[in-house]
């Protein structure tokens, strides 16, 4: 399963969770730079429990060193594989939560659930001397605090059956609840590690998730995400949307609701929009004219149901300004 989208819509751009993705590439960089010095790189900047452990290893290393190595394991990533999963996971599900929190408390609860992931790793396995690297703790964190937050919210998912692809919406307590399921048994299966996989890194991370969100629902806030909330404010909305379509009694035609800003309205727009339909879903391209009203439905001829003749009805999509 490869999720595509959520659909809850953000009212701010997500600048940290932007930024974070651009650290996370640009280190990523600086690894590929290395050539042969690259297992020295990682060993030196991930996160190997051995050096905290062994008295004898841990004396190549200063104190700040091996602090700084429970920060930096969280911006490494082994392959291009394995930072795409990372990113395109934080990119879906990063978004929403700093919205909810702000982008301060963000960016404090992002770097917390990576350095408690970090931890959860370091007490399963005390004595490794295999560097662990990866975003995935904090992400994981981040995915436990979505799936507190917005446990209704549907995951868009693609799952490639032979040739053919199929998307489906998942709710999101469902998606998440198998994830952490799966990296629990993966975790008992392999005794903590497998493959260099830090399972128990992702399960600490996602429970930590839950827990620091909560904390940080608790505290007072100090006005910042107040204060820089009209700057990131979006004049946008979601370029892909889930549109859910009805129809009136033996009529082929169907409607829906398509959503805007008032940004949009204006100037026009484009949207492409995912139409669940029976056991698959269909993607259309959108074109809003400029000066739309609200309640104008725009007509997609063709779009509707099969008709006995041969033919379908249409599609009306209702504008809806945000």
């Amino acid at each position: 399963m490869i999720p595509i989208r959520d659909t809850i819509p953000t009212r701010h751009r997500p600048v940290v969770n932007l930024m974070l993705i651009g650290i996370n590439v640009v280190v990523f960089l600086v690894q590929m730079t290395q050539g042969p010095e690259l297992d020295r790189f990682v060993f030196e900047y991930g996160l190997v429990p051995a050096r905290f452990s062994d008295p004898r290893l841990a004396a190549y290393f200063s104190p700040v060193q091996q602090l700084f190595s429970l920060l930096s394991f969280m911006f490494l990533h082994g392959s291009f594989w394995h930072i795409l999963g990372n990113m395109w996971s934080l990119y879906i599900f990063g978004d929403n939560v700093e919205d909810r929190l702000g982008h301060p408390r963000y960016l404090a609860f992002y770097l917390m659930c990576g350095l408690a992931s970090g931890i959860s790793h370091l007490m399963i396995n005390w004595h490794s001397n295999i560097p662990t690297i990866g975003a995935s703790g904090a992400i994981a964190g981040v995915m436990g605090a979505y799936f507190v937050l917005y446990p209704t919210s549907k995951i868009l998912t693609l799952i490639p059956i032979i040739f053919i692809p199929w998307f489906v919406e998942i709710p999101a307590a469902f998606f998440l609840g198998l994830w952490f399921i799966l990296q629990f048994l993966s975790a008992a299966g392999s005794h903590g590690a497998i493959g260099g996989i830090a399972w128990w890194a992702h399960i600490g991370g996602f429970i930590f998730g839950i827990l620091f969100l909560k904390l940080f629902q608790r505290l007072p806030s100090t006005g910042i995400a107040e204060k820089i909330g009209p700057v990131t404010e979006k004049k946008t909305t979601r370029h892909l949307q889930v549109v859910r379509t009805h129809g009136s009694g033996d009529t082929p035609d169907l409607h829906g609701t398509i959503e805007i800003s008032p940004h949009e309205a204006l100037s026009g727009t484009r949207k492409v929009v995912n139409i669940p339909w029976g056991f698959y879903t269909r993607m259309l391209r959108v074109t809003v004219p400029a000066g739309v009203t609200e309640g104008r439905s725009l007509r997609l001829r063709g779009m509707g149901r099969q008709l006995e003749g041969g033919g379908r009805g249409d599609l009306y999509l209702k504008v809806q300004i945000r």
